[in-house]
Formats: C-alpha cells, sequence, structure tokens
C-alpha cells in the first residue's frame, strides 16, 4: 500500500515565539537589513521576490543565506529543496564543512562526504512527508563522530520563515525557487558511493578523522565541533569571504555577532543536541583548530571535490529511480503518534531519526531494493539506531542454502536430460499443498522437476547441502576467530608489557621532573640575586654618574670665577673629551697660574714692607704679609701725609735757616687766603718739591697719578 503523501497539507500558519526572535538576534542573524522576513497570517508560504523559505531550527544550526556552494551543490544533486531537509540533516551538513576547513584543512569534499553519509526517505508506512522528508544519515559501516542528535525536534515544522537570497551571478538561484507541494523522489545520487579512485584519494582524509577520534587525551567529538561554530559566531552552511582555517577571531569579516554568553551558548547546545543538564558543554578543545593564529602547514595538501553545481549541467547521479509517494517507500520509520494532524494546535514531536545501517548498493529502476532500516538517530553506531519494525536481513545460512540448491537443481537437470521422465499423477499433484518455488529458466520447464517426490528430494538434498555448507562455513570462521583470539591474546601481553615499561617510564619522567623542578629553583634563585645585583650596581652607576656631574659642575664654576677675576682663559691642546677630566685639567692651569701669582706678590710685599713699615718685621706667611697691607687705614695717604710733614717741616728750617723774616700766622691762617690762591702756591710750590726735599737729604716715594694732593 502506497504511503499517503501529505504535500502542501502540511503547511499552516507560522508560530515563532519572542524566545525564537531573540534567539535569532543574539545570533545575529536578524541583525542585518532585510535578512530575514516574517510572515504574517498565511497559512501557506509565499515568500516575497528575493527571498526563500526556511526555518528557525535550520538557521540556529548553521544555515545563512547566502547559502554554501557546497550545500547548493548537495540541494542539485539530491534533488531537493531547503524544507525536505530534517534539523538533524542540516547539523550534519555543518559540522561537515566545520570539520573539513577547521579541522582538517581542507575545503569540503564531496568524495569523502559519500563515504559518510547517504540520504533516506523520512516517514511512517502510512505517511510520507514532505517537509522534513529526507533524512541525511551516516553509514553504519563509517566510525564517524558521536555527534548525540535529538531523538525528536518539537515543532519545527511550525516554526518557518523567509530568508533573503542573493544570487551569485549564476545561471540560478542559490536556493532552489519555492515549491511546498513538489513531491520528493529518490534519486540515484541518494545511495551514490565513492569510486576507488576517490576512496583512494580521501584515504588520508579518513586516516585523520579517525586520529581526531581515538587518540588519546586528544579525543574530538561532535558536539566540541558544534560548539565552535557557535562559538565563532561563524555560520558553516553561509558562502564566506575565508575558510575557518583564516578565521582572525573577534575581527573576522564573516562573524555574525559578538562572543555568545555562556549561558546562552550552554543552552543553545543543548537545544540542538540531545545532552542532558548532568552532561557538560566542552569549554575548550583538545585539538587545536585550524585559523589565522594557527596557520596550516606550509606542505599542507590542498584537496578539492564539490558535488556537481546547476552550472556544469545534468549529472548522471540525478537520474530519478523511483518516486517513493506512489509506490512502497522506504522509510526511516518516524512515529505516527509523534506527528500530529496539520491543524493541530498541540505541540509537534517529530522523530528524525533515519537508519544507521548501510545501504546496498545503488539499484536500477528494473530492481527497486527495499529498505529496512532504523529511525536515523546521528551516531556512528549501528547499534545505537534501534529500528522501530526489524525486518529479515542478510542470512548466511538462507543464502548457501539458495546457492547451493540452485547448482544441485542444476546438475539434475544436465542427468536427467537425456531421458523422458513418467507423467506424475494428476492426484498425486494435488496432494502437495506447498509446492516450493522453481527456477526461472529461458528453456522449456523439465517435467521430471514437477513430480512432487522429486521435490521433496531436491529439497532434502538441498537443506542438507547448506547445512553442510553452512557447517564447513562455520569451521572456518571457528578457526579465524581462534586465530584472532591468539592474536589478541599476543597483542594483550604485548599492551601489558608496554604498560609496565610506560610505568616505569613514567616513575623515572616523575624523578627527571622533580629534579628539574629543584634545579629550576636554583636557577630560579640565582636568577633573582642576579637581578638584585645588576639593580644595585644600577644604582651605584646611577649615584656616581650624579656626583660626577656635581664636581665637574663645581670645578667649571670655580674655572669661571677664575676667569673673571684675571682675565686668564686656557685651551687644552690635547682634549680627553671627557667633562670631568677636561675641568680638572684647566684646574690644573688656573692653580699653576695662582701659584706664580702668589710667589710673584709676595715677592713684591717683602719689598715694599720696609717702607710702609719701616719698624715692623716682615711676617713668615705671605698670608700675614698680605695682611699688613691690607689695614682699615690707607698706607698711601700715611705715607704721603708723613712725606708732606717732613717736607714742610723741611721747608720751614731751609726758611729759619735764610734768617729771612716771614710772618708766620700769616702763613698758617689758610682761611684768609682764597681757594683759588691756595691751589696756585700749592701747585707753584710743588715744582721745587722734589728739589727741596733732595737738599734736606729726603727720597721722597712714588705716589699714584690719581692721588688727590692732601694739605
Amino acid at each position: 500500500m502506497a504511503a499517503a503523501d501529505l504535500g502542501a497539507a502540511e503547511w499552516e500558519r507560522s508560530k515563532i515565539t519572542n524566545q525564537d526572535l531573540n534567539l535569532l538576534k543574539k545570533l545575529g542573524i536578524s541583525k542585518k537589513p532585510k535578512a530575514v522576513c516574517f510572515p504574517s497570517e498565511e497559512s501557506y508560504p509565499t515568500p516575497p521576490m528575493g527571498y526563500r523559505v526556511s526555518f528557525v531550527d535550520h538557521l540556529i544550526r548553521g544555515l545563512s543565506a547566502p547559502i554554501h556552494p557546497f550545500l547548493r551543490g548537495l540541494l542539485y544533486v539530491y534533488g531537493l529543496q531547503l524544507h525536505h531537509l530534517t534539523p538533524n540533516s542540516i547539523l550534519h551538513i555543518s559540522i561537515f564543512i566545520t570539520l573539513c576547513e577547521a579541522f582538517l584543512g581542507v575545503q569540503p569534499n564531496w568524495a569523502l562526504w559519500k563515504r559518510i553519509f547517504f540520504c533516506r526517505r523520512n516517514g511512517s508506512a502510512n505517511v510520507a512527508y514532505n517537509i522534513g522528508g529526507v533524512v541525511i544519515s551516516v553509514r553504519s559501516s563509517v566510525n564517524y563522530f558521536d555527534v548525540k542528535l535529538p531523538d525528536s525536534v518539537q515543532g519545527w515544522r511550525k516554526k518557518w520563515l523567509y530568508i533573503r537570497e542573493e544570487n551569485h551571478g549564476c545561471a540560478e538561484d542559490n536556493i532552489p525557487p519555492f515549491d511546498g507541494a513538489e513531491k520528493i523522489l529518490r534519486r540515484r545520487s541518494w545511495d551514490a558511493e565513492a569510486t576507488e579512485e576517490e576512496r583512494t584519494s580521501t584515504e588520508a582524509l579518513m586516516t585523520r578523522i579517525h586520529e581526531l577520534q581515538n587518540t588519546r587525551g586528544k579525543e574530538l567529538s561532535g558536539i566540541q565541533i558544534t560548539a565552535y561554530f557557535l562559538r565563532t559566531r561563524v555560520q558553516p552552511l553561509q558562502a564566506r569571504k575565508n575558510p575557518f582555517w583564516n578565521y582572525a577571531g573577534d575581527e573576522d569579516t564573516d562573524r555574525l555577532s559578538t562572543n555568545l554568553e555562556v549561558k546562552d551558548l550552554d543552552r543553545l547546545i543543548r537545544k540542538i543536541s540531545s545532552l542532558k543538564k548532568k552532561d557538560s558543554i566542552p569549554s575548550t578543545y583538545r585539538v587545536t583548530p585550524y585559523s589565522a593564529a594557527n596557520a596550516l602547514p606550509k606542505d599542507h595538501p590542498n584537496l578539492v571535490s564539490l558535488p556537481p553545481l546547476p552550472e556544469g549541467g545534468e549529472v548522471e547521479e540525478r537520474a530519478v529511480i523511483s518516486d517513493d509517494n506512489q509506490d512502497a517507500p522506504s522509510f526511516a520509520n518516524e512515529p505516527a503518534e509523534s506527528r500530529k494532524s496539520t491543524g493541530s494546535d498541540e505541540k509537534e514531536d517529530v522523530s528524525e531519526t533515519a537508519s544507521a545501517q548501510s545501504p546496498p548498493p545503488a539499484v536500477s529502476p528494473r530492481n527497486k531494493r527495499k529498505r529496512n532500516d532504523a529511525e536515523d538517530s546521528g551516531t556512528s553506531n549501528a547499534e545505537e539506531a534501534v529500528p522501530s519494525r526489524q525486518k529479515a536481513g542478510y542470512d548466511p545460512y538462507l543464502e548457501a542454502l539458495i546457492s547451493s540448491r540452485r547448482n544441485f537443481l542444476l546438475d539434475e537437470r544436465r542427468c536427467y536430460s537425456s531421458f523422458k521422465p513418467p507423467v506424475p499423477s494428476p492426484k498425486r499433484a494435488r496432494v502437495e499443498t506447498i509446492p516450493e518455488p522453481t527456477l526461472q529458466s529461458s528453456s522449456s520447464s523439465n517435467p521430471l522437476l514437477d513430480d512432487p517426490t522429486i521435490k521433496e528430494l531436491l529439497r532434502i538434498g538441498a537443506q542438507f547441502i547448506g547445512y553442510r555448507d553452512y557447517a564447513s562455513k562455520t569451521e572456518e570462521k571457528l578457526a579465524e576467530v581462534n586465530e584472532r583470539a591468539n592474536t589478541l591474546a599476543q597483542k594483550l601481553e604485548q599492551s601489558e608489557e608496554a604498560r609496565k615499561k610506560a610505568e616505569s617510564d613514567a616513575v623515572e619522567a616523575r624523578q627527571e621532573a622533580d629534579k628539574a623542578k629543584a634545579d629550576a629553583a636554583g636557577v630560579e634563585d640565582l636568577r633573582k640575586r642576579l637581578h638584585d645585583a645588576e639593580t644595585s650596581l644600577s644604582d651605584h652607576i646611577t649615584a656616581q654618574s650624579a656626583r660626577e656631574a656635581a664636581i665637574t659642575k663645581r670645578i667649571r664654576t670655580q674655572n669661571r670665577r677664575f676667569v673673571n677675576r684675571t682675565s686668564q682663559e686656557f685651551e687644552l691642546e690635547d682634549p680627553d673629551n671627557d667633562s670631568l677630566l677636561d675641568a680638572v685639567s684647566f684646574l690644573e692651569f688656573h692653580g699653576t697660574e695662582a701659584r706664580e701669582g702668589m710667589d710673584e706678590a709676595r715677592a713684591g710685599l717683602s719689598k715694599l714692607f720696609p717702607y710702609f713699615f719701616p719698624k715692623k718685621e716682615e711676617p713668615a706667611t705671605f698670608l700675614g704679609l698680605a695682611k699688613c697691607f691690607n689695614p682699615p687705614e690707607d698706607l698711601g695717604l700715611k705715607m704721603r701725609h708723613e712725606n708732606m710733614k717732613v717736607a714742610v717741616e723741611s721747608t720751614v728750617a731751609l726758611v729759619a735757616d735764610s734768617q729771612q723774616t716771614i710772618d708766620w700766622a700769616k702763613v698758617g691762617d689758610t682761611e684768609q687766603i682764597e681757594q683759588t690762591k691756595w691751589r696756585s702756591l700749592i701747585k707753584a710750590a710743588k715744582l721745587n718739591t722734589k728739589k727741596i726735599l733732595a737738599y734736606l737729604g729726603i727720597k721722597p716715594s712714588s705716589t699714584p697719578s690719581s692721588s688727590k694732593p692732601e694739605v
């Protein structure tokens, strides 16, 4: 019975809450002008010109317009629209792009994608969904990151809105034009597997993924990758200027907003994953992602493999196999009770789980395979995906039985082809109630094979051969298991020896670390003492420089004073270009000049001393001699007075000896003589003073020409 396709009936009026609006604002998705347009009262999306239909749960999982070329290629190759993908599928693509760019250092690789993921129909046996009708699942044969996707996302189909599309100049828009009633057609690309050449080219990437998962102490998880692109505030599914390996931190041009607060980031990660409140959110990364601060190595390989784009034309992988809405679909079963009716106001609880089993090889339209898988849990382990209804799987015994029976029948046909068997009785033929299916051949059927007895013998023989072959294969498998057990035992012994050696090495390393700590403490003490000595030396040098500067200043001051007093300047013939030494040299010159001057002064004062101090003994020191010539009274004036007195007395004696009559009263009464007349007399007498003194036997002392005459 064909599943009922809901199509356009799934759509209803959008119900976006204030909490959703605040979340979009914090993430920076709705901050850009006209980036988001919210519907009004329409119950079916009618996007304005230049807009496409999206969902809140798609946006918070890394989707933004313009979309990434890798996502655009996926939609084209799979023949899907955005509303066909579930939120967990969107998160799968975001994690894959972040893994490739930030931790593998390559562009999102289409060959690697085909090795890990495949597409499945989402729905139930009775209902084929259109919104979220396709689920991207991890192949069961691939060891991939434990993403911890939630089993259901409540009410996500009702939270639709419009996002602004930007054309990159391509022949088609980045996002396919919206058609809410478009049927989902199964394509060959849904199960496309990597070719041998692609597997060889991506083997290094798969090895690196296993290292990121299993390196002890540096394990990477799907939650850590999710937390990374949420922390960076860069949408992985958006067409960006720079890949993650060139992420420049807070100044990156592709960031939609500033850093989220810790509580907001914690709440968002728990919202899009299956983490519980008791589970911790990773705050650091054991593996440093590539970025502008951690650049790619110079010899890092650059692998480019993108899914085909519309500009490249039609590809074989897009060939339609069948319409799952018309024939019996192979679904990733979705519980019927989790999906409410389109008109119900109750909360949706839509399961998005799809099968984690690996799909069989791609089928042709003539032989459409039927799927029998569990719901998508988003995990890498097949045990975590529990099918709601387990159908018959691969049975090695049944396969061996069918193969043996086919060979046995062919052998029997060859044996009995030489004779004509008896015609079976119609009555006996009617006794057979459960006839075995016979092999179809292009030639006419052998009547011998239609005999019920022969059929029973063939059935028993085929069953015996099947049991025998099964037992033989079981023995071979058991031998292989025993051999593998022995190998594992040997490896266990080797691991135990390696563990003991590692423990011994750890003890030695701990001892060496303790010794290194002790040496480091001694080195630190020496470094501290050296620092103190350097500080003390620096202080001493500073003080010495200040002292030398002060001495230089004082010497220069004394030199200037000496020059001002003696008007004697000196020039150095070979200066030392050192301010202190040059100043000392000038001081030595000044000192020599001063000593010579004092010697000359002492000799001169010693010769003058008897004239000024005839009755005194000459002092023993130059300072005492100099003090004698520096009394409070004027020695020159005193000497001139004495000389004048002698001259007058000699003149009087000369006049008395000449026995002339002189009226001495008139001579002594100087007040009666006019000043001018008195001065003329003195001037007239002055010419004969030396003659008079010579006549009297008196040697006159020399007086400065500037001295005034005394009366």
